[in-house]
């Protein structure tokens, strides 16, 4: 059974940091590629950031790049969000994802790449 558990949310003031971790056990963590999304109250889910297994090339919206960092630790089975600068605007559920499939042509951007969720941290981010 594949779960995703994530940590690290909270409450923060804009232009703080955090720290979100995803322990991913029950699939083989070193050939999946992993995902970040979050989802605000009223709008749909967002792709925020993606490792690939193989490369480890990372991917990024736009409105992140230069405050987050996706990286991950095989050794652990863990992949983490480093958010700095956090601003009011990325207050959301931020939940990980995984596609074990070895090889697949869909972009990483899109949520149905992924097969597996974890249940969402919330990350709030005060003005």
């Amino acid at each position: 059974q594949v779960q995703l558990v994530e940590s690290g949310g909270g409450l923060v003031q804009a232009g703080g940091s955090l720290r979100l971790a995803c322990a991913a056990s029950g699939l083989t963590f070193s050939s999946s590629t992993m995902g970040w999304f979050r989802q605000a109250p009223g709008k749909e889910r967002q792709f925020v950031a993606a490792i690939t297994w193989r490369t480890g090339n990372t991917y990024y919206t736009d409105s992140v790049k230069g405050r987050f960092t996706i990286s991950r630790d095989n050794a652990k089975d863990t992949v983490y969000l480093q958010m700095n600068s956090l601003k009011p605007e990325d207050t959301a559920i931020y939940y990980c994802a995984a596609d074990p499939a070895r090889f697949t042509v869909t972009p990483v951007t899109l949520a149905r790449r992924y097969d597996f969720w974890g249940q969402g941290t919330q990350v709030t981010v005060s003005s």
